[in-house]
């Protein structure tokens, strides 16, 4: 059985805390939903901001593939016709076949939001449907705050939708607009609507998350009758969010299995939450179900055995029918079974007789008690690996550094200026390097000095860009001499990864941490066959470390 999916990431979604959309995010993400084979997509409210009405214009330039895009606006004003209410006029230039029409359903929000009558609202919502029909619209019904309404005074909420129905509304969304309801409860309004018209396949959900349930909900109401399901990527949203597709289609699909993209498209998901994301420029949610990086990582000795055995032992799917993939994950606790794992996944050879397999595992155990974290650290694994078999081949060497910092305190606080030098050495291909930058800081201008000294040797260093930087005090009792761990993450557009440095000196873990992100990335760069790494961590070695000194001016 068909679900249609309606994606309102560009409206609700854009509503979120902290999330702002420029245009050319808007017609990114439009066509990343497109490409995962969302049938509908919100575009925005034409005539709300010159932001949408722009986004539609370019739409009508460019048209997608499948999907349909959406315009959404209210019905009319009270006391007004629909053929004259100027709101209707840049829905209507939008040019899009259907439009989304919000009314209200809850008795308390037409007399005391609108401040009309009962009789007035649903003549406001059947004269607006009408209207956009006539103009060659089809028109999808959302019906605001049903639940709620319909709790309130079900006799008027029901009249609601047979005014929309009866005006000519293709699909009746019932909207959890305060994210409330328990699955419980959606489930047993669903049924009563349900049976009140006898037979109706147009029936759409749209839930909130404020309860935490907007995805059960959503399935709820799907299993009670409905047959479009309306949410956001990632579950983007105002307050606590809407309903998640990434979550909603793979257990719509493959646990309750109704038809909702085909399985080329649904083996996209993970790549297109994570491309949305990079969009958003909102870091992943790792312990996503289904697309986060630790979906289907296993940590647990006992685990990683028999998942190598049958991955069906602690795997409810398999992860490359949502585009995702398993993970051994390396750690103090790992036994003998995570390395054998993980270094099979990375094209190493080794078993529990190989001398090595032991050597790894220690090396790892005394690293992590020094303060460096593997938990998450796929490419500090493979390079730690690589240096053990002495296969690791380091594009450039680290030959020391000096940082000089200057602050300069006007007599306002406003006018505090600081400035940083760095000055590094570094040998490439038998040449010795000495350069110099400045920064906003010390790692800023540890990172222009380093690449300044790389970049006639490894132009592509140029796409490597700075996504996340985070510190760890790792002994706080031991006050400002404390040992730090840096996490320092990085992209080239397409993957990310993140390196570790660990020392005493904050400036030292991070130059560590700056200088293993360009080797790593030099290294996926001229091995293309190289297989993706997301958000990985990496580990600047012991041989690495005792290279390096400092010296710090502050």
């Amino acid at each position: 059985m068909k679900i249609w999916l309606y994606d309102t990431t560009l409206r609700d979604g854009a509503q979120r805390e902290g999330l702002s959309l420029s245009l050319e995010d808007k017609l990114r993400i439009a066509q990343q939903l497109d490409r995962l084979g969302i049938p509908f997509i919100e575009g925005g409210w034409p005539g709300a901001n010159p932001k949408d009405v722009q986004f539609f214009w370019r739409l009508q330039e460019t048209p997608l593939q499948q999907a349909e895009i959406v315009a959404f606006c209210a019905t009319r004003r009270p006391g007004r016709k629909a053929a004259e209410e100027p709101m209707f006029e840049p829905i209507l230039a939008a040019g899009t076949r259907w439009v989304t029409l919000f009314g209200k359903s809850w008795d308390l929000h037409v007399t005391e939001g609108l401040k009309t009558t009962l009789a007035e609202n649903c003549a406001m919502i059947a004269d607006s449907i009408q209207f956009l029909k006539s103009q060659g619209r089809r028109v999808i019904y959302d019906a605001e705050h049903w639940f709620d309404g319909y709790l309130a005074n079900p006799d008027y909420a029901l009249q609601t939708l047979e005014t929309a129905l009866a005006a000519g509304a293709e699909w009746l969304v019932l909207c959890d607009t305060n994210g409330g309801c328990l699955p419980h409860q959606i489930q047993a309004v669903v049924t009563a609507v349900m049976a009140h018209f006898g037979s109706l396949d147009c029936l759409g959900i749209h839930t909130h998350n404020d309860a935490g349930t907007a995805v059960a909900n959503a399935l709820a109401a799907v299993q009670s009758g409905a047959r479009m399901v309306q949410g956001t990527l990632n579950g983007y949203g105002e307050r606590c969010g809407n309903a998640n597709l990434c979550t909603l289609i793979p257990n719509l699909q493959l646990k309750l299995g109704y038809d909702c993209v085909s399985l080329e498209q649904l083996a996209t998901l993970t790549e297109v939450s994570r491309h949305v994301s990079e969009i958003v420029n909102l870091a992943p949610d790792e312990h996503a179900p289904y697309v986060g990086l630790s979906a289907f990582a296993h940590k647990g000795g006992i685990h990683v055995s028999a998942v190598q055995r049958n991955p069906r032992t602690y795997e409810h799917i398999e992860p490359h029918l949502v585009g995702n993939q398993r993970r051994i994950i390396i750690s103090e606790q790992a036994g003998i079974s995570n390395i054998l794992a993980k270094t099979s996944e990375l094209g190493f050879e080794l078993d529990r007789q190989h001398p090595l397999s032991r050597t790894i595992l220690e090396r790892i155990k005394h690293l992590e008690s020094e303060g460096y974290q593997f938990e998450a650290a796929e490419a500090s694994f493979e390079l730690l690996i690589q240096e053990i078999l002495g296969q690791r081949r380091r594009p450039f060497t680290l030959k020391g550094f000096d940082v000089f910092c200057r602050t300069d305190s006007g007599q306002l606080e406003a006018t505090i200026r600081s400035r940083s030098l760095a000055t590094v050495k570094v040998e490439v291909n038998g040449e010795e390097m000495l350069t110099a930058a400045e920064g906003n800081g010390p790692v800023s201008a540890l990172d222009q000095a380093l690449r300044k000294a790389l970049m006639s040797f490894y132009p592509e260093i140029a796409e490597f860009h700075l996504t996340d930087y985070k510190v760890r005090i790792l002994d706080g009792h031991a006050g400002t001499a404390a040992k730090t761990r840096v996490l320092v993450e990085s992209s080239n557009g397409r993957d990310r990864w993140a390196t570790v440095g660990v020392s005493a000196n904050i400036i030292e873990a991070s130059y560590q941490a700056v200088a293993e992100a360009l080797e790593y990335g030099l290294q996926r760069s001229r091995q293309p066959q190289h297989s993706p790494l997301v958000a990985s961590d990496g580990l600047i070695g012991e041989t690495l470390a005792k290279s390096v000194k400092i010296k710090t001016d502050l």
